[in-house]
Order: C-alpha cells, then sequence, then structure tokens
C-alpha cells in the first residue's frame, strides 16, 4: 500500500530545482504551464492560513502546483515543515475561483479540501520520530496504522471534519487499491487498516464497510482479523509522540502476518476483489453523503422559506398596524364626521341623530356594573416568604434546634430560623372596552338599547381607574365614532340610527384594536360586536380574521344578537338576546370574565 506516501523523510523531499528542469535539446517546442505559478502560490499562501487553525501548528508552508513531487496527491514532510498539494485535486475549478482563506470556500471542492484536512491531521498528529536503524517493513506498518489513527485524533478537536474526511477517503485510498505496493495477504491486511480502521475511529459507518469487513474474514480467516484489528484499535490510542508504542504496534502487526501467511490460501484476482470491495464502500459513502447533503439544503431550504414567510408576516403585519393606524386617526377625528373606507369624510349620511342626558335606570345599571368591573379586578394581596439567621421574623424552632447542631458539630450554621412576611398589594388591571354596532337596515331594532349600553360601560370603565378606556364605532359601508378612546367618560348619551347598506366590520375592527390596544396584554380586554352578521363572503373573511388576532391575543370577543335569524360570526362567543333591554347586562357579564381572565 502507499499509505506512507503522506508522510514523506527527508531523502523523498522536494527538489525545485529538479521541477524546473527541462529538456531543451530535443527539438519540441517548450512544455506550457497549465496555469499561472504565481496564481497556485497564492492559492498555497491561503492554504497555509487556514492550515494553522486545522493543525494548530504555525510553522508549517503550503506548497501548491500541478503535480507533487511524492507522487501522492497530497503529502506532509515532517522534517521540512511543509506540505504540498496537487493543484489538480481543484479540477474543474481554476486557481482565480479558489479562495480558501475565506471560511466556506472549501464547500465548493470537497475533495480536494478533505485530502488537506488528512494531511492537516499529519501535520498535527503525526509527529513521533523514526529511530534510526528501524526495520524499514515495520516503518511501514506503523504509517499504515498511523492513517486512521490521525483521523480519529482530528475528529475529536475538530468533529465537523468528518464529511470532508469520507470524501478524502475516496481520493486517497482508491489508487492504492488499484496499485498495490504490497502483495497478497499483506495487500488484505492493508486494506482493512485503511477501510475498517477508519471505520473504528468514526469516519466511515459500519454498514457502509460491511463489504470489505465480509472480503477481509473470508481471505484473512477470522482470527487473524480480530488479531489486527486489536492491533489498530490499541494503536488509536497512541500518544502522538510515542514511536516507541506505534513501532511496537507496527512489530505485532507483521509478526502476526508471518504467522498467519503460510497457512492462508492466496486468491489470484485478490487486487481485483479488494478494488471491488472497496468500491462498494466507497458507493455506499458517497450515497450516504449525497442523502446527507440533500437533507442538509431541504433543511436549508425549509428554514430559508420559513424566514422569508416570517419576513412576509412581519411586513404584512406591519403594513396592517399603519393601516389601522390612519384608520383610527380618520375614523376618531376632532369633528366627529363619518369616514369612507379609504378614510375621506363623508359629510352626508351619518347614523348619529343626536344626543340626550342619560336616564336614571341607565346611571344606576353604569354604578352596579363598576362594582362588578372592580370586584372581578380585585387581586389578593401577594405574599413573599424570606429566611435569615438573625431577627426580624417569627422564630422556627426546628431551624433553631438544627442550628444549635450544626454549631455543636463544628460546622458553619447554613438553618436561618428566623421567618419574615412581606404583603404587597397587586395593582388592578384596567379595562379596555370596544363597540362595534351595525347601523346597517337590519340592525334598526337595535339602535337604543345599544346607545344606552355603550354609554354604561364606558361610565362603567371610567369608574374602575384613571387608566381604563372605551370606544364605540358605528359602522355600515362607512365608520363613525360615537364615544372614542378617552378617560373620560362621556356625559351624554349618543343616539343614532341604523339605514346604512353593506359592512366594514374590518375596518373598524383595526380602528378600536389601534385605539384601545386590545392585543396588548395588561389589561382586561373585550370587544362587542352587535351585528346580525348577514354578510357578504369577503366581508366575513376580513372579520374573521380581525377576529382570530384578537382572541388569539387574549383579547375576549363577543357576539350579540337580537334576532334568531342572525348568523353567528366565527370565532366570537354568541350571545342572543331576545329582548334588547338585556343588552347592557350581558356586556357586563362578558366585560366582568374578560378582566377575571386577566388574573
Amino acid at each position: 500500500m502507499s499509505a506512507h506516501h503522506h508522510v514523506q523523510s527527508p531523502a523523498t523531499g522536494p527538489d525545485d530545482d529538479a521541477d524546473l528542469a527541462r529538456w531543451d535539446d530535443d527539438g519540441a517546442p517548450p512544455a506550457q504551464p497549465r496555469s499561472s505559478p504565481t496564481a497556485w502560490r497564492r492559492v498555497g499562501a491561503e492554504l497555509g492560513d487556514r492550515l494553522v487553525a486545522l493543525s494548530g501548528r504555525q510553522d508549517l508552508l503550503v506548497t501548491c502546483r500541478p503535480g507533487t513531487h511524492s507522487g501522492a496527491p497530497a503529502a506532509f514532510f515532517p522534517t521540512l515543515g511543509e506540505v504540498e498539494f496537487d493543484a489538480g485535486l481543484f479540477a474543474p475549478l481554476k486557481p482565480h475561483e479558489i479562495h480558501p482563506r475565506i471560511v466556506g470556500d472549501e464547500e465548493r471542492y470537497p475533495a480536494a479540501w478533505g485530502v488537506f484536512v488528512h494531511e492537516a491531521a499529519h501535520a498535527a498528529h503525526s509527529v513521533w520520530p523514526t529511530p534510526g536503524g528501524a526495520n524499514p517493513r515495520v516503518v511501514e506498518a506503523a504509517l499504515l496504522l498511523e492513517e486512521s489513527r490521525v483521523e480519529g485524533a482530528h475528529l475529536i478537536t475538530r468533529p465537523t471534519d468528518r464529511v470532508y474526511l469520507r470524501t478524502s477517503a475516496r481520493t486517497l485510498v482508491m489508487p492504492d487499491i488499484a496499485h498495490p505496493t504490497l502483495k497478497g495477504i499483506e495487500h488484505a491486511a492493508a486494506v482493512a487498516a485503511l477501510i475498517l480502521g477508519r471505520r473504528d475511529v468514526g469516519i466511515l459507518d459500519a454498514g457502509e464497510t460491511r463489504a470489505v469487513a465480509d472480503l477481509c474474514e473470508k481471505v484473512l480467516g477470522a482470527d487473524l482479523l480480530a488479531t489486527l484489528t486489536r492491533i489498530w484499535t490499541a494503536a488509536h490510542q497512541c500518544a502522538d509522540h510515542d514511536a516507541t508504542t506505534m513501532l511496537a504496534h507496527a512489530q505485532k502487526w507483521c509478526d502476526a502476518l508471518d504467522t498467519a501467511a503460510p497457512a492462508l490460501p492466496v486468491p489470484e484476482n485478490l487486487t481485483d476483489l479488494l478494488s471491488g470491495a472497496v468500491g462498494v464502500v466507497m458507493d455506499h459513502a458517497a450515497a450516504t453523503d449525497a442523502a446527507d447533503l440533500a437533507a442538509q439544503a431541504a433543511a436549508t431550504n425549509a428554514m430559508a422559506a420559513k424566514s422569508k414567510a416570517q419576513a412576509q408576516d412581519r411586513a404584512q403585519r406591519a403594513g396592517q398596524r399603519r393601516k389601522a393606524a390612519a384608520t383610527a386617526k380618520s375614523v376618531f377625528n376632532a369633528r366627529g364626521t363619518t369616514v369612507a373606507p379609504d378614510g375621506t369624510p363623508e359629510p352626508y349620511g351619518s347614523p348619529v341623530t343626536g344626543t340626550r342626558r342619560p336616564t336614571a335606570a341607565e346611571q344606576s345599571a353604569a354604578a352596579r356594573l363598576s362594582r362588578a368591573l372592580r370586584a372581578a379586578a380585585y387581586r389578593e394581596r401577594t405574599e413573599e416568604r424570606t429566611t435569615s439567621p438573625t431577627p426580624p421574623g417569627r422564630l422556627n424552632m426546628r431551624a433553631a434546634l438544627a442550628r444549635d447542631a450544626q454549631r455543636a458539630a463544628g460546622s458553619v450554621p447554613t438553618a436561618e430560623p428566623f421567618t419574615h412576611t412581606r404583603r404587597r398589594n397587586s395593582p388592578t388591571p384596567p379595562m379596555r372596552v370596544g363597540i362595534a354596532v351595525d347601523v346597517s337596515s337590519s340592525m334598526r331594532a337595535a339602535c337604543a338599547p345599544v346607545a344606552s349600553a355603550a354609554w354604561i360601560v364606558a361610565r362603567a370603565a371610567a369608574l374602575t381607574g384613571p387608566d381604563s378606556l372605551t370606544a364605540t364605532i358605528a359602522y355600515d359601508q362607512h365608520l363613525t365614532a360615537l364615544t372614542r378612546p378617552t378617560h373620560r367618560a362621556p356625559q351624554r348619551v349618543t343616539t343614532f340610527d341604523a339605514n346604512g347598506g353593506h359592512h366594514n366590520l374590518g375596518d373598524a375592527i383595526d380602528a378600536l384594536n389601534h385605539g384601545l390596544e386590545l392585543t396588548r396584554p395588561g389589561a382586561g380586554r373585550l370587544l362587542v360586536i352587535v351585528t346580525d352578521a348577514r354578510y357578504g363572503s369577503d366581508e366575513t373573511a376580513q372579520a374573521v380574521t380581525r377576529v382570530k388576532q384578537l382572541t388569539t391575543a387574549g383579547c375576549a370577543v363577543l357576539q350579540l344578537t337580537l334576532t334568531a335569524t342572525s348568523h353567528h360570526l366565527p370565532g366570537t362567543t354568541l350571545l342572543h338576546l331576545p329582548q334588547p333591554s338585556s343588552a347592557p347586562a350581558a356586556i357586563a357579564t362578558a366585560a366582568t370574565d374578560a378582566i377575571r381572565r386577566t388574573r
């Protein structure tokens, strides 16, 4: 095998003069370089920069040129501190297309980078010296065991390089199998060391190497293969500088082969059998890598698609917020005018018919609702208990005895016998109540009770605390603010009529949501929609989308209907009121439930 070609001795070091020599007396035109030597020197310099991180050494030089002096795709020269690299490994890329200094550029040439990582592993871990006078056969066996040992050691510090070391096996091992330097049983043993040794350090998977394992067991026998496995497994644990132990393992390797070889028949076509088995292993490894790459690409694409969808969703939400802000600004205008769907004023057709003073019954209902809301919002004081070794606080006798026992035993007392309880009042959450009133012609019977309910809720919410807000919008195709978001309750009841056509509930919800912050936590939030929900499909879809956003954010949505023929708006809590006079009580109940959910 040619495993030893990757770690070169000084005798086989590079000779630049011989490389530059050219025969000039044969009459042929001078040879033309395949690419600029300067460009490849730049690639080699950048590889040298990356070698520092891969090997942890700063004393190494990388030369990159078409072809190598050693004849191997790449080689490490320990005494010269040099790694030579065949530029042909980058094919079909040209030198100006290769930028190893950029982290991630290696993904475009994984096979070449895998060979470079392998040589970096040699540079980091093949540092044991070869003693003078050592048996060359034993040294070659040690270098054979070194191939998988250095890759396993490299994975300990850089496990993410496994994918590149897998690709390098196809570049480094396959040529050695086709043109072996060892024959017979030693050839099969070397294949086992190169393939199964990489399996045992985690480079290749057991299922991928099955073909070589079965063939080597058949050729070498189960006993010899088990012996060789123990040897390379022990070599994997050898320290980088321990030349004595590595040569001892290599000697055991040679002794095991010498002992078993005479009794083992050698198939005539052993080289072909080994090449075929190794080819199967490499095909399986390539298929696994391709599947992993496809899965990684699919995961990356899925993540990119998810990120894009999230970005689009954020942009859509931002657009909706801007549109809602513009709608709220146009609806809650100072003049109280009705606005069209595009936000422009609509001077004619306002449903507001005037205002009136609240009745005694309405004032009484507002007071009762305010008390109910305060009762629902009330929270018990929180208690925080702390312990300490000294007063103040209540004495815990068990902890005191434990402290005395600790002190008597000569240890540092850790028991804390005094308990102090601190009670704090919890803040009362404010109310955010929005009311959307359908003023299309089918809702004419609900005008009076809903106007009364809007005033009662606004008054009651204002009495619960200074931070409570409420607002009411009448909608058909246009939007009209009956009450605006304010901390002060209206003094008079706004009356309105229902003569409109079509519906624009989506924009009404947007205006109320922006004006009252119905999607923001920290308050009892309630949206009351008084409607029979007889909408077109587009109108219903827009309303359902807004309702879902509110309910997802924790805002309760109540739909009040006054007729048995009303439709249920999906996502809302439907409450049918046969008697319009019961609308204020129903809204009070829903508001109380909403504020209780903020606990």
